[in-house]
């Protein structure tokens, strides 16, 4: 692709966002970088876990997204009893003969509500699903339809009913992103529009061909050597046995980031580059990604628990000492 090519591809992609943007705002309040980075995360091709307390509008972000996008969406909502033959569908006996009738999960963009309420058996069909875009019933594999998201939501694991998710489930997620309390302006605003006898109407502002096209011409953002090694060194450091560990890692972490950590922050940080006007990628790409791309993919030790430190807090000071 010729410069000329990419600046005007970089356009129409900052103003497809931006109409996704405006519309999600007509029912959502607030939570601009929490829209943002959703979008960033279904551009650069990846799977968002939402977390927080009941009621602050993650289901309904979700379910806006599916019809602003213009693509086809489903929900499943997620409870103890819920089986994986729910998820992916199943053979049933038809004319005397099986035929596999599909699940929920063969839609475009899929909502996983309170996916934590269900029992690791059922959240382990969202695996393949979420990392190879097929599902396999029987002895015979399935191709979803593209582009293809989870969105999930959850509840923090401290309340009751909730199973937490396995670490290799977790590390299907893009993204994981904490879903925080309104503001009192903005409670005000949820409690005139939510209360109103109508809401809004939601207009498609984009397609599923526009959105594959964004995902490939973002793959084409160049990210220069050094860049790609400080990204790459976040993810090291969050190893207390490796070289490019450091005291708070030592001390608190007990297992570190995979590579699927680096590759959603270079993934994510390309979309960002581009939503900036930018052609390549920079080391404030890396920074701004980072803390959504690895925070549910360090597993803290005892002593970080019992200390009450958080992954943000100590990935804020990976990334302050890996600056230096």
């Amino acid at each position: 692709m010729n410069e000329q090519t990419i600046e005007l591809d970089i356009k129409n992609i900052s103003e497809i966002v931006s109409r996704v943007e405006t519309e999600v705002s007509k029912h959502m309040v607030g939570q601009k970088k929490l829209i943002r980075d959703v979008v960033l995360c279904i551009l650069g091709g990846g799977n968002a876990l939402l977390e927080g307390v009941p009621g602050l509008g993650k289901t309904t972000l979700v379910n806006t997204l599916g019809k602003v996008m213009g693509l086809e969406f489903s929900r499943i909502q997620f409870t103890p009893d819920l089986m994986p033959a729910d998820v992916v569908g199943t053979n049933i006996i038809s004319e005397g003969k099986f035929t596999f009738q599909k699940g929920p999960v063969f839609s475009n963009i899929v909502l996983a509500d309170e996916i934590n309420r269900a029992t690791p058996k059922t959240q382990s069909a969202m695996l393949q699903a979420m990392q190879e875009r097929t599902v396999t019933v029987g002895t015979n594999t399935y191709k979803l339809p593209e582009p293809f998201f989870v969105l999930a939501t959850q509840n923090p694991i401290e309340m009751e009913g909730t199973y937490p998710l396995p670490e290799a489930q977790l590390d299907r997620f893009m993204y994981k992103l904490e879903v925080p309390f309104p503001s009192v302006n903005e409670l005000m605003q949820i409690m005139t529009v939510t209360t109103k006898s109508d809401l809004e109407e939601l207009t498609p502002v984009t397609s599923s061909e526009e959105i594959l096209k964004a995902r490939e011409t973002v793959k084409q953002i160049p990210v220069a050597k050094p860049v790609m090694e400080f990204a790459t060194r976040l993810v090291l450091a969050t190893h207390p046995e490796s070289e490019c560990a450091t005291e708070i890692t030592k001390k608190y972490i007990r297992f570190g980031s995979s590579p699927r950590g680096g590759q959603a922050i270079i993934s994510t940080a390309r979309v960002r580059a581009v939503l900036q006007g930018r052609y390549n990628v920079s080391y404030e790409d890396i920074r701004e990604v980072a803390y959504s791309a690895l925070r549910h993919r360090i597993f803290m030790n005892f002593e970080a628990t019992s200390a009450g430190i958080t992954p943000d807090e100590i990935l804020a000071q990976i990334i302050k000492e890996q600056e230096n």
